[in-house]
């Protein structure tokens, strides 16, 4: 049980004053407590969402490396495949290879020449 005060207030000005300064003082934590809580509200909020932002541009960080590597592959390919087209050009440029392919696949002859195509043959270029 609570003990009974043996001590009586007594009214003054000193103690009107006293009791003023012990409210204003109660205020002053009070608001205090409150900016504090706001404080911790908006830092959290302004923490998570620049933690939100980070996690985002990292999956837009991994999706560009991954379409970037793709695209690696896929100019490695077609430089791969111009130097084909490119060693065509150059052989089709020659005269000899040109006639080979005709002889071959038209069978163009020269005079006198007979020629036989095999069947499952696949062409010589």
């Amino acid at each position: 049980m609570k003990e009974k005060k043996s001590v009586t207030r007594l009214d003054s000005t000193y103690m009107d004053q006293y009791d003023a300064h012990v409210e204003r003082q109660r205020r002053k934590k009070k608001r205090l407590l409150r900016r504090l809580a706001l404080f911790a509200l908006i830092a959290l909020i302004v923490t998570s969402s620049l933690a939100i932002y980070h996690v985002q541009q990292r999956m837009v960080y991994a999706e560009k490396k991954e379409e970037y590597e793709q695209l690696q592959e896929e100019m490695e390919a077609l430089q791969e495949n111009e130097e084909d087209l490119n060693e065509e050009i150059e052989l089709l440029n020659e005269e000899e290879y040109v006639l080979e392919i005709a002889r071959s696949n038209y069978f163009f002859s020269k005079e006198g020449e007979i020629i036989f195509k095999l069947p499952n043959e696949e062409p010589s270029y």
